[in-house]
């Protein structure tokens, strides 16, 4: 999942409070996961394919339902899917469908947050209008405001990172965004501009010892933290296989900026696409390469599970759905 990122609030003193810098971790961008890679609890719990299938923002909206109501609203979302009504989902209809629940989360994203930072109305979102903010709370005389030392050198350093993807983001460098400019601040992974920024990015959150590249144990650190006593996951040892052979492709024990860019945006790899062949690998039950709406209601909890309610709504009532 390219995978996505972000953030912030209202431009009120209260809602500057709210408001969150895109470079804090848990808002940077995730490299998106092959099959192969994924962890078993994922599986388990088909939250990739929810989201996957709804896109993020829509699987964080579900509330819990019967199956009984989540098969029915699913049902309807088939029938939108299925673009020749011929009453098969085909992996190119659903690749679509895919691709647009995607791009219709980063869109809604940027509308939602666009009015709270376009302040004077032009249609457009300068640095300083982001800056002041995401940050103008805090700031003062370069974040006085802010008592704790840690603290302070940590909104300093986002604010820095905020700024180098913005300038990133800022083709023409007026440091004035434009509504597709602010799309790739807020959303880098998707455009191709922007992608030393977003493996820039990457290397500083996970690079522990600050030497510009990623170790074996940086690597799986960023994903796993052992508990003691706890035998090692499999899957662990399956991603050190994978960084031994596949990431770390020259071997020197470490993956530079080349290496990062191939593992997160690998640029022959369609998530979409992926993405539908697997679900309808999964619930294909007579192996004919598509889905009917049956297959589809038999298999329900890998697609919307049992709590899917306003995005379920909402794309029923919406024609572009």
């Amino acid at each position: 999942m390219r995978c996505l990122c972000l953030l912030a609030l209202l431009a009120t003193c209260l809602s500057v409070a709210l408001c969150k810098p895109t470079s804090e971790k848990k808002d940077r961008v995730h490299h998106s996961k092959d099959l192969g890679e994924r962890e078993p609890t994922e599986e388990k719990g088909f939250q990739f394919d929810h989201e996957a299938f709804l896109g993020k923002e829509g699987a964080k909206t579900f509330d819990q339902l019967t199956p009984e109501e989540s098969k029915e609203r699913l049902g309807k979302i088939v029938d939108r899917i299925d673009q020749d009504q011929d009453g098969l989902v085909t992996v190119d209809e659903l690749t679509a469908w895919i691709k647009r629940a995607q791009n219709r989360y980063i869109d809604e994203n940027v509308k939602r947050h666009w009015k709270d930072y376009d302040l004077n109305q032009d249609g457009k979102v300068s640095w300083d209008e982001y800056k002041n903010t995401t940050y103008g709370y805090y700031m003062g005389e370069d974040f006085t405001d802010i008592s704790d030392a840690e603290d302070k050198a940590s909104y300093r350093k986002m604010l820095r990172r905020d700024e180098r993807r913005f300038r990133n983001a800022d083709k023409d460098g007026d440091l004035i965004a434009t509504r597709e400019e602010f799309t790739a601040f807020l959303h880098p992974e998707e455009f191709d501009y922007m992608k030393s920024v977003v493996v820039t990015e990457t290397i500083e959150d996970i690079d522990k010892d600050g030497d510009g590249m990623v170790d074996l144990k940086e690597y799986i650190g960023d994903m796993y933290t052992p508990e003691q006593g706890e035998p090692e996951p499999d899957w662990v040892k399956n991603e050190q296989e994978q960084f031994k052979q596949f990431r770390d492709i020259n071997k020197d024990g470490k993956m530079d900026h080349k290496e990062i860019e191939r593992w997160i945006l690998p640029g022959d790899y369609d998530h979409a696409i992926s993405e539908a062949k697997h679900l309808i690998h999964e619930s294909d039950k007579n192996e004919d390469g598509k889905l009917s709406k049956e297959e589809f209601l038999e298999n329900y909890n890998r697609f919307v599970g049992s709590i899917m309610t306003d995005y379920g709504d909402m794309m029923v009532k919406h024609d572009e759905f």
